[in-house]
């Protein structure tokens, strides 16, 4: 009798806290589909949850935005599999080693990355109370992580400016200003980062701290809720192609397993969907090839709508998408995606322990040598995906070599980085690092070459054997005596880390100085751009040695003292070629016409990378700014056409001429050149005069051939200019379009010659004859000022380290 009343009790115990949890619309006090719930409203539906359900639902804050608002992650499933959470997961984890299957499905549903594509985190909270009420079955063997908004920054951007401005209740005519966002959207996160393309660089908050938590669980199945244009049915899998090579044939037919079931349900209430076109699977930084890389069957859900589609849209078709056809949508394929790894658990397991199994990829060992800031740099990128690396030894190796293109056995400094794949990062380490990642189609959505050792600066040899390491050990700073009887101090220039250091140190109030003509001190040779700190120019600076201690301490930077400035070949410290670096005070241009993605990167290079300080001055106002006060104004990529020059040029060509420093990038280019511009010429294409027809099912692969989508070339560099300090004579850029200009005369600093095939990536045929001998950096002088061209963008996704330099010496050197 006592077991039956206790039973009982527990019964009536567990019904009343089911009974307690609200759904979303309760919670919220709407219909779920009526508002754009703000993020904390979400934050809080979520919390109601977990505390509701504590034994079948666990909620963490795994971080925090720019902003301040909480980054969210939910654990569900079933009370047994909650109470040993840990032990599924580490178990789990064993898998990767191949030692045994895992024990249950693990699910990651990552909603809202982009922040005006806002119907997938409505989505999750349906799915949500779904999977805890009517498909709880689907939890039995499967454990569900949910993260709810991936970007909250942007949601809450698009989600306040809609309440704004919407018509009430809402208008469906698209004319109507609630469907047009404008240019500070909410697609991106604070720093204006897509952060759908940061997966694997990890240059955003966002990124980081998620990553970390991936890294713990490396799920079965991951998928990634997004929105495209208004007028396109739903996306889901199979992706198209190219697909990496490395993508497994599991991968690829679980893809299709996962489509068949949604477009099951789909088909069922006469949906309209697509699978197999669009969306490929090459690029790594995308939340369905990441996960792909570590093993996931990952998939991009793209659903009609945006932030063009508000409440309810009329489309091209003149049907009414509202934002509960949306919702409804990504709910449907939500549940779907838990349904079939619920229903297919064992065969995940197995295949998933089969993914990690020993690759037998051609390239067992990478081995890096160059700039050892610039390794340390990597490395950091290298902890944050948990790769594991080491040095070797040995003085040579045997392999194919980066930069010289060709097969050898190659002399190698001590100072050296080998990242191997015997490793469960396998794939991982070969997508990431090998020379040209094998493309199936060059119709791709993205950049087809990203290989690190060229973003990062670095020779590399591809090694056909596993090379064997020791630990890697980052070199600490020389320990130096700041002392008073010093003359100078010198500090070498040739990375990211000397720039931060060079920025610390002008807002510190210490004054420095630049070589602009290589010398020998006491023997020891250095480059130009080095940078020399004298106790004269800083005697009434009250702290300098103390003050420039804790800064070359900080930045862990070793200094040369030298003791006199009569050098043994070269400029003295006194010539007119060592000028003092200016503490220049920098704006950058925002708005139309620039791209809030190229603006961004410039935001966050500033205030994230080089940690100084820069003026956003928007272009609905810039013409009432006095721009005598700056010394460098930016043009970030944009779309600048004719109405710019009307309105802008003639003040920028005045304030150039009066001495003002005027970097532009990209397609701001062509809106500061040509007629009445200034002086950089687009070049010339002779165009074939004979008559040709294009049949109409092969246009695009026609127009491929003008393209660049997204591919590495070979520069040669002027590295006696300023715009170069700290280069070699050549640099691997990163090109991403076919936009070409001439040279200019004693002013191009880097520009691709006669040879135009990409070291990695693809170039079209007619891309690549209209870039021969066209221009990739170049600084010409105008008036009393400077205008420095970045044809090519060295800080483009924030992850093309070795370009950045150009960009710092443009600020700081090219004077």
């Amino acid at each position: 009798m006592k077991h039956f009343l206790f039973a009982l009790a527990l019964l009536l115990s567990m019904s009343s806290v089911a009974q307690k949890l609200q759904s979303p619309s309760a919670f919220l006090g709407y219909p779920v589909g009526t508002q754009f719930t703000r993020h904390y409203e979400v934050v809080a539906y979520y919390k109601h949850v977990a505390e509701t359900m504590p034994s079948r639902v666990q909620l963490i804050e795994y971080g925090q935005t720019n902003e301040r608002r909480p980054l969210i992650l939910a654990y569900i499933s079933s009370e047994e599999n909650m109470r040993n959470l840990e032990h599924i997961r580490q178990e789990h984890l064993k898998s990767t080693l191949g030692d045994v299957n895992g024990s249950k499905a693990i699910v990651w549903l990552s909603y809202n990355v982009h922040g005006n594509e806002s119907a997938s985190t409505e989505a999750s909270m349906l799915t949500l109370y779904e999977l805890l009420t009517a498909k709880s079955s689907y939890l039995e063997n499967t454990i569900v992580i949910m993260d709810p908004c991936i970007n909250p920054d942007g949601r809450d951007r698009y989600s306040n400016w809609y309440n704004q401005y919407k018509n009430t209740p809402y208008t469906v005519d698209p004319n109507s200003k609630e469907h047009h966002e404008g240019w500070w959207s909410g697609r991106s996160n604070h720093y204006m980062f897509d952060l759908n393309r940061d997966w694997a660089w990890l240059t955003q908050i966002e990124s980081r701290q998620r990553l970390k938590k991936y890294n713990q669980w490396l799920p079965h199945v991951h998928a990634d809720f997004h929105e495209q244009g208004v007028d396109d049915p739903y996306f889901f899998a199979p992706a198209a192609e190219p697909f990496h090579e490395v993508i497994t044939d599991f991968q690829r037919k679980f893809q299709v397993t996962i489509g068949k079931n949604h477009a099951r349900y789909f088909d069922a209430k006469g949906w309209f969907y697509f699978t197999k076109e669009v969306y490929d699977l090459f690029y790594p930084s995308y939340g369905d090839t990441y996960p792909s890389y570590n093993g996931a069957i990952g998939m991009t859900y793209e659903q009609g709508g945006s932030g063009h589609a508000g409440l309810a849209v009329i489309n091209n078709l003149g049907d009414t998408l509202t934002l509960k056809d949306r919702i409804a949508h990504h709910y449907t394929t939500g549940l779907s995606t838990v349904e079939v790894a619920s229903k297919n658990f064992s065969e995940l397991t197995e295949e998933f322990k089969n993914f990690y199994k020993n690759k037998n990829y051609k390239y067992k060992s990478y081995v890096l040598y160059g700039n050892t800031d610039n390794m340390d740099a990597l490395t950091t990128l290298l902890d944050q995906h948990e790769i594991q690396y080491g040095a070797t030894n040995s003085s040579t190796a045997k392999g194919y070599h980066y930069s010289r293109a060709k097969n050898g056995s190659y002399r190698i400094p001590k100072e050296n980085l080998v990242i191997s794949t015997n490793q469960s990062k396998a794939t991982l380490v070969k997508v990431l690092f090998e020379p040209n990642a094998k493309l199936s189609d060059s119709i791709t959505y993205d950049i087809t070459a990203w290989s690190l050792p060229f973003a990062y600066g670095l020779e590399a040899i591809a090694s056909e054997s596993l090379v064997s390491t020791e630990a890697y050990r980052k070199a600490p700073a020389e320990q130096i005596a700041y002392s008073e009887n010093a003359y100078a101090f010198i500090s070498d220039w040739n990375s990211m880390k000397d720039a931060r250091f060079l920025s610390r140190l002008l807002q510190k109030g210490i004054r420095v100085r630049y070589a602009k003509k290589p010398f020998t001190l006491d023997g020891k040779s250095y480059d130009s751009g080095s940078l020399i700190i004298t106790k004269a120019d800083n005697a009434k600076h009250q702290d300098f040695l103390a003050t420039l201690k804790t800064v070359s301490e900080d930045h862990n930077k070793s200094l040369t003292i030298a003791n006199t400035g009569f050098v043994d070949e070269g400029k003295d410290f006194g010539s007119q070629y060592v000028e003092m670096v200016p503490n220049s005070k920098v704006a950058v241009l925002s708005g139309e016409p620039t791209s809030t993605l190229r603006f961004g990167e410039v935001w966050h290079f500033f205030e994230q990378q080089l940690n100084y300080p820069v003026t956003v001055i928007d272009s609905d106002y810039i013409r009432q700014v006095d721009l005598s006060t700056y010394d460098v104004l930016i043009l970030p990529s944009g779309t600048y056409g004719d109405r710019f020059k009307e309105r802008y040029l003639d003040k920028l060509k005045v304030w150039v001429n009066n001495g003002g420093k005027l970097i532009a990038m990209g397609g701001a280019i062509k809106g500061i050149t040509g007629e009445n511009g200034f002086g950089l010429a687009a070049k010339e294409i002779e165009k074939d005069s004979a008559a040709q027809v294009s049949i109409y099912d092969q246009t695009r692969r026609e127009q491929i051939k003008n393209s660049i989508t997204g591919a590495i070339f070979k520069t040669n560099v002027d590295n006696t200019h300023p715009l170069a300090f700290g280069y070699s004579d050549t640099y691997f850029s990163l090109k991403l379009g076919n936009s070409a200009y001439a040279f200019i005369d004693e002013g191009t600093v880097s520009y691709i010659g006669d040879s135009t095939e990409p070291v990695a990536g693809f170039a079209g045929s007619e891309a690549q004859k209209r870039i021969k001998n066209t221009t990739v950096f170049a600084m010409e002088q105008h008036g009393k000022g400077k205008l420095v061209y970045m044809v090519d963008n060295p800080l483009f996704r924030g992850f093309w380290e070795s370009g950045k330099l150009f960009f710092v010496n443009a600020l700081f050197m090219a004077n």
